[in-house]
């Protein structure tokens, strides 16, 4: 867009500045088309990337029960949260780091 000045006519008239379009319509529909593309290449990286990133994430802490100094300190940390800390008890049988 931009000002086009006041000029007259060749009868006389005088005419108002005003604003004047000065791309085509073609110029137009050229590059929509491409904003279009980039907009949907930017969805779907973000659409790649978020799943990535929700894929094997745990909040759980990752413990091993050599990082216990007590079984009865494993054992109330398992009993805290099960699911979480599943891997302190091998055999399934409730009793966290027999060992």
């Amino acid at each position: 867009m931009g000002y086009r000045r006041g000029y007259y006519k060749k009868d006389g008239t005088y005419v108002q500045g005003h604003f004047v379009n000065k791309r085509s319509k073609s110029f137009k529909r050229k590059n929509s088309k491409k904003g279009c593309l980039g907009l949907f290449m930017f969805f779907v990286v973000l659409l790649v990337s978020m799943s990535c990133t929700s894929e094997g994430e745990s909040n759980c802490a990752k413990k091993n029960c050599s990082d216990f100094s007590s079984q009865e300190e494993a054992q109330s940390t398992f009993e805290n949260n099960r699911s979480c800390y599943s891997n302190l008890d091998r055999d399934n049988d409730g009793i966290a780091c027999e060992n």
